[in-house]
């Protein structure tokens, strides 16, 4: 596995590198996967794929200095602000059930499971929790692709595939505004539903889950 250090981009350049190292991947047929990981300077509101913009009120974007981009996987949107992003880029025959959307979501998915458990913080998968009205906000709704701690969604991931090969991409939510939440995406904020790492554990820095999963080829 290539390991790529942490760095902090604004969204535009996070998205293009992650585009490419899906597409050098596919073009050299490269075997061995790429883990990332990254954070956003300034903020940064992603939609998915095939997401409308038309929920967002772009002039509260630019008055609160946060970015807008579009990512290559589906889903909901974002904000990307406290949180310590990840990417994997991988051909299918890495995995044992590469050819299965969700068999690969869990398979990748393991490596952010075994290092939270170093911290004492056990992840399980979500379960699927029906969108009510719009639920804009991806940590609104919870898949099977959503690791969670207790039953509250703390990591949101998304993939897209392309001629053999796997991006998966997701948001580890270190801790969150929820008034600024409400003012962008317009919906009440159930907190009930989703967790910070600052909740779980307020002794654990952002700097300590980067640390965490920069020693995933160690593990």
């Amino acid at each position: 596995m290539q390991f790529i250090p942490y760095e902090i981009k604004n969204g535009a350049e996070n998205m293009q590198i992650d585009s490419d190292l899906l597409e050098n991947a596919i073009k050299y047929k490269l075997s061995d996967p790429f883990f990332r990981l990254y954070g956003w300077s300034p903020a940064c509101v992603s939609l998915g794929r095939n997401q409308k913009s038309d929920f967002l009120d772009f002039d509260l974007l630019k008055k609160n200095n946060i970015d807008c981009v579009r990512r290559l996987t589906g889903g909901r949107a974002l904000l990307h602000s406290d949180e310590v992003t990840y990417s994997f880029v991988c051909p299918f025959s890495y995995l044992k059930n590469g050819e299965n959307v969700v068999q690969s979501y869990k398979e990748i998915s393991q490596i952010l499971i075994d290092s939270f458990k170093k911290l004492r913080i056990a992840l399980e998968f979500g379960g699927e929790k029906k969108a009510k009205g719009h639920m804009d906000y991806c940590m609104l709704v919870s898949t099977g692709a959503d690791l969670c701690y207790q039953g509250k969604k703390l990591i949101g991931s998304a993939q897209y595939r392309k001629e053999g090969y796997i991006l998966q991409h997701g948001s580890i939510l270190y801790d969150y505004d929820r008034a600024l939440l409400e003012k962008i995406f317009k919906e009440k904020v159930d907190t009930s539903t989703i967790v910070s790492i600052k909740e779980i554990d307020s002794t654990i820095k952002k700097e300590d889950i980067i640390e965490l999963l920069s020693n995933v080829n160690n593990r």
